[in-house]
């Protein structure tokens, strides 16, 4: 663990992980925090409650394809999703900083209201913090959320049915988020196409469930990106992780832009995708549910789960080579949620 705390710390990555489980974990252990899972499921009454939070710190706060509003309510739903519940209800506050104007704080908080309401989900309570200017940039956002699951869906979030000959699917392309964000902080939203992911993907991932498909495990592939979800799963679950690179999609523009800037696409964030694996059986079914929705038009079965290279993912390249994917390392892309 390092002396100091550092951006890289808050990536996604390896950092990341030193700090939860060196200084988090180490003095929050419990069971229920120890599903390591996007959403924390804990019994209620008879029924599964799946409870998480999130902080949002992204700058700039608007960007092609969202603000920061759109970014909390998407990101939070997100996390209940592919826990495998139905999310319901979230808490919303804020921390602003003296000097913002209202209408910018109105347009943020109109736009988690429809996404909120696009979403079928309750914002029930919130708070407000006015800070010093300079002591908060622009806004930051915390949103909590609670959702449902049932009993059949709760080893979703840790992954622990995986088994080897199950299959990967991705909703569709990888880093748009990041590019996004990368290119609106240092090019002024220059002339370019690229547009964040941004969405609410509880609706697409509650008809592949309902639709009866064997789901194993999901995970929305935000800080660290499909690198660090898939090296996450591997390492957790003690299993092979195999993903073909021509099954991944990534767009001409932002692609550009990675090699330009020297970016590793799997790395670079995204805000509206989710890794789902499923059992081989039902693979082209819930396939085919992705591509009926408007988020999952370009979805892919990417690749499969292993009884080779037990902890490791590895990706097979479009060359005919492998290589190992290992954990995001240090800072990339800060501040891009």
């Amino acid at each position: 663990m390092e002396k100091n705390i550092l951006l890289g710390h808050g990536s996604g990555g390896r950092l990341s992980h030193e700090l939860i489980s060196e200084i988090f974990y180490k003095h929050f252990g419990n069971p229920v925090l120890g599903q390591q899972s996007d959403s924390a499921v804990v019994p209620c009454e008879g029924e599964m409650l799946s409870f998480t939070t999130d902080s949002y710190v992204v700058t700039p706060v608007f960007f092609n394809g969202g603000n920061i509003g759109k970014l909390a309510v998407c990101g939070t739903v997100n996390d209940l999703a592919v826990s495998g519940a139905t999310p319901k209800y979230l808490s919303s506050a804020f921390i602003i900083e003296e000097g913002l104007s209202a209408e910018e704080l109105e347009t943020i908080v109109s736009t988690m209201a429809e996404e909120a309401r696009k979403a079928g989900v309750i914002i029930a309570t919130g708070d407000t913090k006015v800070v010093n200017k300079g002591q908060c940039d622009k806004v930051f956002i915390n949103t909590a959320g609670i959702g449902f699951i049932k009993a059949e869906h709760k080893s979703i979030g840790t992954g622990e049915l995986i088994q080897p000959g199950d299959k990967i699917l991705i909703n569709g392309s990888i880093a748009d988020h990041g590019m996004t964000i990368m290119a609106a902080r240092n090019f002024g939203n220059f002339n370019t196409d690229i547009k964040s992911d941004c969405a609410a993907l509880n609706h697409m991932i509650r008809a592949i469930l309902d639709a009866g498909c064997k789901v194993k495990f999901m995970r929305d592939a935000t800080r660290g990106g499909i690198a660090t979800v898939l090296c996450e799963m591997a390492e957790h679950n003690n299993t092979g992780v195999l993903v073909h690179e021509e099954a991944v999609v990534i767009n001409e523009n932002v692609r550009g832009m990675c090699e330009l800037l020297g970016f590793d696409p799997f790395y670079v964030a995204n805000e509206g995708k989710v890794i789902i694996v499923v059992d081989a059986s039902d693979a082209d079914k819930a396939l085919q549910i992705m591509k009926n929705n408007e988020f999952g038009k370009e979805a892919a079965i990417i690749g499969e789960i292993t009884e080779d290279h037990k902890g490791k993912a590895v990706l097979k390249t479009s060359i005919g080579g492998t290589r190992i994917i290992d954990m995001l390392a240090g800072e990339q892309l800060p501040r891009i949620c």
